[in-house]
């Protein structure tokens, strides 16, 4: 088998290990499943006493061991069985009071049985948990990750048993300077396995992955590839896309790939009209099938030309913070209503920011023909010149890539949010960009940047790393971080570079239901005006294309404490965390009204 080694940092030693993890598994949907949500039983470890001897040393007999006193005289001093338990997926924060502030380990514990599988092979896959991970079956640690927003899965067949299994996973996510993201940061740090989790039963050797996308610049030319997973790598596998009277067949070499190339006539994805294929990949020992959608983007000069034709990006940005019940955002369900929020302001395209969110995201937008700019969560001042830092954000960015390549919504992969103009950090970047360019060639690269001022009202696009992305992203928050909002009306706008302009961040924060006159701060008529004000001048901006303003829906952050109006919440969404519309969403809404009708 192919494997991947991942770089994690030891608390307080900071060293440098190799974990042994296993080539992601995709298309979950596609696949054989068991799925292990509901009730996990967990302990509380601040101390990390499950996992340390008490000269903090890695203990033999830690939690994972999952031991049961064998007698009345047997010293054992936990119980998973006779501990709480937690929903998974789901943050702890959310899911008890007093564990809304912490950041630490927990450990989960579930128990299954399993069939006898015969010669297929088993995995365990993960959404997503943050930050930590260390993964146990039935006392053998089998594997871990790092990094709070991507899915990871590790082979179990050999330890598996037909009843009686316990999956005991160590979650801890405290920050560390070192880590991506790194300590502060503008939203919660929600943690524990946050997304579904699934047992997924494969033959002995498998379609493990696969891509399939149109050619950059064409509109019939289609490139790819499989991978196959197992011992019998050299097979014919089959490519049949239903719409197509032909099959395509290609011979997998030594280490299980094949290249794709052909050529066809097929109805594209657009936002207009999302249109998905259904395609099924098929060898000797493995078929699976999903729901593509094929569309081409690139730019030219100041455009942004999908399919051949130009589009303005009409955005918004998201948090994956639930709507209603707070806490992280997970299901389909949370998918359906943020989503239908953007919809309902006139969103073709959504920012989710600032990291990779949930799977359910991008293949709705996929059904519903909604663009996506896909981030890593490499924020603001990560330590740029700390080799293990950047191959931690190199990890995560190709596990993103490595999910939603095949996600026909995604038209802009990010590699990071309001980064300071350093000789280091453009390094740092600037390998990503190359790093999402050999594994993606089709799709857009951009950043959200920052920008300064050359004179009193004018705004200067200048930052460096702006000549390496197909894209520039904005950051500007004229009329509340920077003076008030009646200055908005002289702001003019200038760049350096001959490339579209996506302002990628403004708002303002009010509270909903407190209502002033409109320079009252925290009032909805402030947020109101400022809109109005950013609105005008956003159509003086000759080359701009897109707009994400932030943000949609309030969401958690300890950065805001300001009491009775923000109470740990940034308030900038358009809409109230109990899904209470405040003014200015229906300012954004006309606006993209207006640019539709035209």
């Amino acid at each position: 088998m192919l494997h991947k080694y991942v770089v994690i940092f030891v608390p307080l030693l900071l060293l440098q290990i190799n974990v042994l993890a296993n080539p992601q598994i995709t298309n979950l949907p596609g696949r054989n499943t068991t799925c292990l949500n509901g009730c996990w039983h967990v302990i509380v470890d601040p101390y990390e006493n499950g996992y340390y001897n008490y000269r903090y040393e890695p203990s033999q007999n830690g939690y994972f061991k999952d031991e049961k006193a064998k007698d009345k005289s047997d010293l054992v001093e936990y119980d998973f069985d006779r501990s709480g338990t937690l929903q998974v997926p789901g943050d702890w924060n959310s899911q008890r009071e007093n564990l809304l502030y912490y950041e630490g380990t927990i450990w989960y514990k579930k128990s299954f049985d399993y069939l006898t599988l015969g010669k297929n092979r088993l995995f365990i896959h993960f959404g997503a948990a943050n930050y930590h991970a260390i993964v146990y079956l039935n006392g053998t640690k089998i594997g871990e990750h790092i990094g709070g927003f991507t899915p990871f899965n590790f082979e179990i067949t050999s330890f598996v048993r037909e009843k009686n299994n316990d999956i005991i996973v160590k979650v801890d996510n405290k920050r560390y300077r070192e880590a991506v993201p790194t300590v502060n940061t503008d939203w919660w740090n929600y943690g524990g396995i946050t997304r579904d989790v699934f047992l997924v039963e494969t033959r002995p050797t498998f379609i493990r992955d696969y891509c399939l996308q149109l050619k950059k610049g064409t509109s019939d030319e289609f490139e790819g590839w499989v991978q196959l997973d197992g011992e019998q790598l050299q097979q014919t596998v089959t490519i049949d896309i239903h719409a197509l009277k032909d099959q395509l067949e290609l011979f997998t070499n030594e280490n299980g790939y094949a290249k794709i190339a052909f050529k066809a006539d097929l109805e594209l994805w657009e936002p207009e009209n999302p249109k998905l294929h259904e395609v099924t990949f098929s060898c000797l020992t493995d078929h699976v099938s999903e729901s593509m959608g094929f569309r081409s983007v690139e730019t030219h000069n100041q455009d942004i030309i999908v399919n051949g034709k130009p589009i303005f990006l009409r955005g918004i940005c998201i948090h994956e913070e639930a709507p209603y019940r707070g806490g992280r955002a997970y299901s389909r369900d949370d998918a359906i209503q943020l989503l239908s929020w953007a919809r309902e302001l006139g969103c073709n395209f959504v920012r989710l920011a600032h990291y990779p969110h949930n799977e359910y995201m991008t293949r709705l937008a996929d059904e519903w023909g909604i663009m996506v700019w896909s981030e890593i969560p490499v924020y603001w001042t990560i330590l740029w010149e700390n080799s293990d830092t950047y191959h931690n954000a190199e990890t995560q960015l190709v596990e993103n890539i490595t999910r939603d390549k095949n996600r026909a919504s995604v038209i802009i992969w990010s590699v990071a949010n309001e980064t300071p103009i350093l000789e280091s950090r453009t390094k740092f970047l600037k390998n990503l960009i190359t790093k999402t360019r050999s594994m993606d060639s089709t799709r857009l690269v951009s950043a959200a940047l920052e920008r300064h001022y050359v004179d009193e009202y004018t705004q200067m696009i200048d930052d460096p790393l702006g000549k390496y992305l197909d894209v520039i992203g904005c950051n500007e928050y004229i009329g509340w971080y920077d003076n008030l909002p009646a200055k908005i009306d002289h702001i003019k706008w200038k760049t350096v570079y001959n490339k579209p302009l996506i302002i990628s961040e403004f708002g303002a924060g009010a509270l909903y239901g407190f209502h002033g006159d409109n320079l009252t701060r925290w009032s909805e008529e402030y947020q109101e005006y400022l809109y109005e004000r950013q609105v005008k001048m956003l159509k003086k901006i000759d080359f701009l294309r897109g707009v994400t303003p932030w943000i949609l829906m309030d969401f958690r952050s300890p950065r805001r404490p300001l009491p009775n109006i923000q109470d740990g919440w940034n308030r900038k969404g358009l809409i109230s965390n109990k899904g209470e519309k405040k003014k200015a969403f229906f300012v954004l809404q006309k606006y993209y009204g207006d640019i539709m009708e035209k």
